[in-house]
C-alpha cells in the first residue's frame, strides 16, 4: 500500500476545503489509535507535516510510517486503506474540478501575471 506524498501535502496545506480538512483530521484520529508495541504511531510525522505543509520530504516520511504501521497492524491497515480510498477520491475530484489557487506575495511585480489553469497556444505581451 502506498500513500502519495503529494496527497498528504495537499491535505496538510489547509487549502483543501472542508472535505480535505475533514480527511486530514480523520487521518490524525486514525493515527491516535493505539498501535501494537513496536509500531510507530506516526503522530510526530503528521504534526511535522502540518507545520511544514509544502515539505515533500516530511510527507514522504509520513507516508513511510503509515506503510510501516499498516504492515505491523492489520486493523490499522484496513482502516488506512479505507481512508486512502476516500482521500484519493477527493483528490481526483478536486484535480478534475478546474479549481486552482494562486497567491502572489513577497515582492513588487512590474510585469504581466498570468493566472490560469490550462493554456493552449502561444501568449504574447505588448509590443
Amino acid at each position: 500500500m502506498d500513500i502519495a506524498p503529494e496527497l498528504l501535502t495537499a491535505l496538510a496545506s489547509g487549502t483543501a476545503g472542508a472535505a480535505g480538512q475533514q480527511l486530514w483530521a480523520s487521518l490524525g484520529a486514525l493515527l491516535r489509535r493505539r498501535p501494537p508495541d513496536a509500531a510507530p504511531t506516526g503522530e510526530e510525522e503528521l504534526s511535522a507535516l502540518g507545520e511544514h505543509t509544502d515539505d515533500t520530504a516530511r510527507a514522504r516520511e509520513l507516508a513511510n510510517v503509515l506503510v510501516l504501521r499498516a504492515e505491523q497492524d492489520p486493523a490499522f491497515a484496513r482502516a488506512l486503506e479505507e481512508w486512502r480510498g476516500r482521500a484519493e477520491q477527493w483528490h481526483r475530484a478536486t484535480a478534475d474540478s478546474g479549481e486552482h489557487r494562486n497567491e502572489i506575495s513577497g515582492g513588487e511585480f512590474n510585469g504581466p501575471v498570468i493566472i490560469a489553469r490550462d493554456i493552449n497556444g502561444p501568449m504574447t505581451f505588448g509590443q
